[in-house]
This record gives structure tokens, sequence and C-alpha cells, in this order.
């Protein structure tokens, strides 16, 4: 059951949102494959692998997708790793959150715009008023993934997100909408049933839940699936207006596939994942894929870690410093990157920040950055977040840490 927990940097928080019923023709393919009682999981093999863990994020297929661990719920030891093409693994989970509470984190791949941080175009360049959405084969999808058993509690499900304007680099204001392809464990979505849907052939529970920001809307696949194959989402997301969870002037502006995690989860695996735009993709992700995967920039870092908080625990006013780690991690020289430092508040927005320029991180070492923050009112939980970027591009973004201010 998903609850009003902080996600990254952000709230993740539904309301009833009302909007103008409409309806729109759905067609086009959608394939699903069942899982079957007993069937083999097989975890997705890496070669020359990235572990990524708490809120560490990298880019794939030159920027067309990021995988982001997003541990945002829980602090216990958590990881996945990615080999740059073809999706991502959970290496090792130990959370154990209660399921009648918020999962601890949503590890997942994206293609769109996540609290501001963007994929090279797709959504990310070319957000879709729901308008144009609902026209068949706008946006369709497809994930394919690997499921272990066990003890474990989790979940299998899309994180759609629509936002009321184009662009924001905070919370979405709009909707979010889920798609569970399947669940282990007593676990449910956030909110309450509300009925049920057919779309496409696919028989789906609804669920609804409200937050101040927005509506949660969650389809509940009837019968469980490992892998969907063109999944149209306009079709979905004109079952969610025409009940007045979503408005035809809003925005599709992220995609996003994985798994929230109450309890384990070790070996759940996206075997390959893929968004179309007017089918069109930059680059489909998965084992066996003709396309080539980019090149990995010799000057990006591959790791951002938080060192040290001092004070730890900050007042406003006080002045709080933040020391983050950029290491390098591979074999060659990373030469005059900007390194950045920024705190940002529960809506996302940055409240302070501090660049490097022209660094250089020699192979196997670290460079350690401190920046000095003048704690900010009010009190509440603040993110810290480090950049590494090369003549404007970013390179490498992740969310390493918190700063608690009382």
């Amino acid at each position: 059951m998903k609850f009003p927990s902080a996600k990254g940097p952000a709230v993740r928080k539904r309301y009833a949102a009302l909007g103008t019923a409409f309806s729109a023709a759905i067609a086009g393919c959608l394939a699903v494959t069942a899982l079957s009682a007993g069937s083999a999981d097989a975890t997705t093999g890496t070669q020359s692998a990235i572990t990524l863990s708490a809120m560490q994020s990298t880019r794939l297929a030159g920027d067309a997708y990021a995988v982001d661990n997003d541990e945002w719920g829980s602090s216990a030891q958590e990881s996945i790793t990615t080999d740059g093409n073809s999706g991502f693994t959970v290496a090792s989970s130990s959370i154990h959150n209660a399921t009648n509470a918020a999962p601890g984190g949503y590890p997942s791949i994206y293609s769109g715009c996540h609290w501001g941080s963007c994929t090279r175009g797709g959504l990310a360049a070319n957000p879709v008023p729901v308008s144009a959405l609902t026209r068949p084969g706008t946006v369709t999808t497809s994930w394919n993934t690997s499921q272990p058993g066990g003890s474990a509690a989790y979940d299998v499900a899309y994180d759609i997100w629509f936002n009321q304007t184009p662009a924001t680099t905070g919370q979405p204001n709009g909707a979010e909408l889920m798609i569970w392809l399947n669940h282990h464990g007593p676990v449910e979505p956030f909110g309450s049933p509300v009925g049920t849907a057919s779309i496409k052939g696919v028989s789906y529970r609804v669920w609804e839940g409200a937050q101040p920001w927005g509506d949660t809307v969650s389809y509940v696949m009837a019968s469980p699936a490992t892998s969907v194959r063109n999944l149209d989402v306009g079709g979905l997301a004109a079952d969610a207006a025409s009940r007045g969870y979503i408005k035809k002037s809003w925005y599709l502006i992220d995609v996003e596939a994985g798994f929230e995690l109450w309890r384990g989860g070790a070996g759940l695996a996206t075997k390959s994942f893929s968004v179309k735009l007017n089918g069109s993709s930059p680059v489909a992700l998965g084992s066996g894929s003709r396309n080539r995967r980019a090149a990995p920039s010799p000057a990006s870092p591959s790791s951002i870690s938080l060192q040290a908080v001092s004070p730890a625990t900050t007042t406003p006013g006080t002045a709080t410093n933040a020391t983050v780690d950029f290491a390098n991690t591979g074999s060659a020289k990373a030469s005059d990157e900007t390194v950045t430092v920024k705190v940002l508040n529960s809506a996302g927005t940055v409240v302070g920040s501090q660049s490097w320029a022209g660094q250089d991180i020699a192979p196997q070492e670290k460079l350690s950055e401190t920046y000095t923050w003048r704690a900010a009112a009010p009190a509440g939980t603040y993110t810290v977040e480090g950049i590494v970027q090369d003549s404007g591009k970013t390179l490498q973004q992740a969310r390493v840490g918190t700063v608690t201010v009382n």
C-alpha cells in the first residue's frame, strides 16, 4: 500500500482531481506475457557493471534513458547494477519496510523528465499534451522483467507522470498514473479500489488516492504479467481522464518502469525497456539488441557520494558544510570537468549551490568538494545532489544524501 512519503527530493502525494471526462478510440497492439506458476526467473547479465546505491543514478544509451536507484524510503543496504545497455538488476536488498506502509525505494528506468533530471530526446524534448496522447499509438512502451519470489514483497509497476505545464524542476503537479504488472507479498496500491476497466483486451482493477499536489490512479492487471509489448499509454490515460483524474490540458512528461520494494527484492530485473513517441524510439534497450551501446565518456566519473555533513543536524541560518566525493573509477583521466553541489528543498527547488570548474580527476582518484550552505528555513529535510558536467553536458547527476534542519 502506498502512503504519502518522500520520493527523491520531493514528496509523492495524491489528491482527487476533477477533470472533464472525454473519450478516445483506442487501437493498436498490446502483447502481455502472463506470469505462470513456477516459472523460472533469469536475471539480467551484466558486463562492466555499474553499481548504484542510495539515490544514485546513471544514463544509458547516450542519455536516451536513465537508471535511478531511488532508495527514498529506507536507509537499509540496497543496490542495483547496470551494464549500460540492458536495463538493471536489483543486486542486493536489505529493505524491510512494513507492507502496510510506504515502500523503501523504487529502482527504475525512465525516459522523460524526473524531478527536473531529463533524458535526451523523446518525451524530455517533446512533452505530450493529454489531448494528443489519447490518439492511438502516440506513446507506446515495452518492458520485459524477471521476478523472483520467496519472502520478498514488491510490485512491478510503471510510474507515469503528468504535469500541468510542459516542464517542472520538482514534484509534478498533475497526476501519477501507475500500471501494476504484478506484485508479490501483501502489498496494494495507494488509495482505494474504484472499479474495473478493460482496455485493449486487458482487464484491470482500478485504484485511486488523493494527494495535495495531484492524484494517483493505479491500474492493476487482473492477470499478472512479466512483460508488456506496445502498451499504449494513451488508452489508460483516456480511461483515467474519463474518471476525472487527468485533464486534457496537462502534459505527459515521464514514463518510468521499476520495482517498489517493501521487503528484499534481490534478483528483480529489467531485461529490456523502450518508450516510443509517434512510433519512434531513440534506442531500444535489451539483451541482444542490435543498437550500438553509446561509448562512455572517458571524462565521466562514475561515482558521486556524500562524505559528510557538519553539523549533521543543523538549524536555520547556521553555516553547514556538505562534502561530496566525485570519484573517477575509470581508466582514463577526467579533464576540465565542472562539478556542482546543490541543496534542494522538499519541493525539489534548489535553495543553494556551488560549482567548481576546470577540475581534473586522475583514474581511481577522488575529488572532494565542500559547499558551505547557510541552512534555510523552514525546518525539514533537504536533499544534497552532486552533478558532473563537461562543456555544459551533464555526464552524471545523483542525489547523495540529506540535511536535517530543525
